[in-house]
């Protein structure tokens, strides 16, 4: 059960200009989490990594998809509902990944939907690759603000519905990863021109607040049938909380994954996938919430569906990947 990285056709050699540009994007990096949730949240992210990073695109030899819904706080007034579609896969012999993005997420009395694409470029680095990725994308906003139950019935911010405000936005990433362990860096928001839905504009992010994503895991097979994988994620987002994911998942024979999460203030979460071939998987997840809320709702569900395909997806069977 070892991925031969032989298979997976990447350039060999760090040129120049890509280190610039690695530098210079971790410079960014450091500069926005020194000042920085409005991005969705999924708890079955780790399935698909592109959902957080757009460096993970093409990062496996074969093209993969994804469809999820999740239905938050289940029976709760208003609860948020998000739909998630996402697809990358290699081009240009490996040298580059491309993705695409699509989420619908409801919550209250807003709305918003995302289209996004990605690409991202790979070199070999010490026993792994290092990917670097950017994403391009529109945000379409809607907002029944009039619907708000509030005190002050005069304040003109709620005087006026927001219809389909359309907001480019641009985010970066980088993703290392060996065969049995990975690491990633993203911000889905690095610039947002969101002008049109923030009634206090100083230019650039005044509603979309740039959040930092740093994740990782590692994999480890105490026998041939059976392959462990811890995993965490940090959320960072200057004016809200630090968030923190804590996830463990096992998968056995190569076709189940069982799993359990917990998220700080939030929830425990309980997964499982079922490999039923080596192109087709689904996914469920259950988040039992731990906050007050939970006296009002049935909790969290979640479901996915993934198919893998293209020319190389033969070696998933014979030499799997964990992430």
């Amino acid at each position: 059960m070892k991925t031969n990285f032989k298979n997976i056709p990447f350039t060999k050699k760090t040129s120049g200009t890509m280190k610039k540009y690695i530098a210079i994007f971790i410079l960014m990096i450091s500069f926005v989490a020194a000042k920085s949730q409005q991005e969705i949240m999924i708890s079955q992210y780790m399935f698909n990594g592109l959902v957080l990073n757009p460096a993970y695109a093409g990062t496996h030899p074969y093209w993969s998809g994804s469809i999820l819904h999740r239905s938050q706080w289940v029976k709760f007034d208003k609860a948020p509902k998000t739909q998630t579609l996402c697809l990358d896969g290699p081009i240009a012999n490996g040298k580059l990944g491309v993705g695409l993005n699509l989420s619908n997420d409801a919550l209250g009395i807003t709305n918003q939907l995302d289209i996004g694409g990605n690409v991202a470029g790979r070199v070999s680095l010490g026993a792994g690759f290092l990917s670097a990725g950017i994403r391009l994308g529109v945000t379409r906003y809607s907002a029944n603000l009039t619907d708000a139950i509030i005190r002050d019935s005069e304040d003109p911010v709620y005087a006026q519905n927001i219809k389909g405000a359309m907001v480019p936005r641009l985010g970066m990433g980088l993703y290392y990863y060996q065969r049995n362990w990975f690491a990633g860096v993203s911000i889905p928001s690095l610039l947002a021109a969101d002008s049109k839905i923030s009634n206090y504009s100083d230019g650039m992010n005044s509603f979309y607040k740039s959040h930092v994503y740093i994740n990782g895991g590692f994999v480890f097979e105490p026998s041939p049938e059976v392959a462990i994988k811890p995993s965490v994620l940090l959320k960072v987002q200057g004016s809200a909380p630090v968030e923190l994911d804590l996830n463990c998942n096992a998968l056995f024979l190569n076709k189940f994954w069982i799993g359990a999460g917990y998220r700080t203030g939030d929830a425990m979460i309980a997964m499982a996938e079922w490999n039923i071939t080596h192109q087709l998987r689904i996914g469920y997840a259950f988040d039992y919430t731990l906050t007050s809320i939970s006296n009002y709702s049935s909790n969290s569900h979640e479901v996915m569906l993934g198919y893998d395909f293209g020319k190389d997806v033969d070696l998933k069977a014979r030499s799997p990947r964990y992430f």
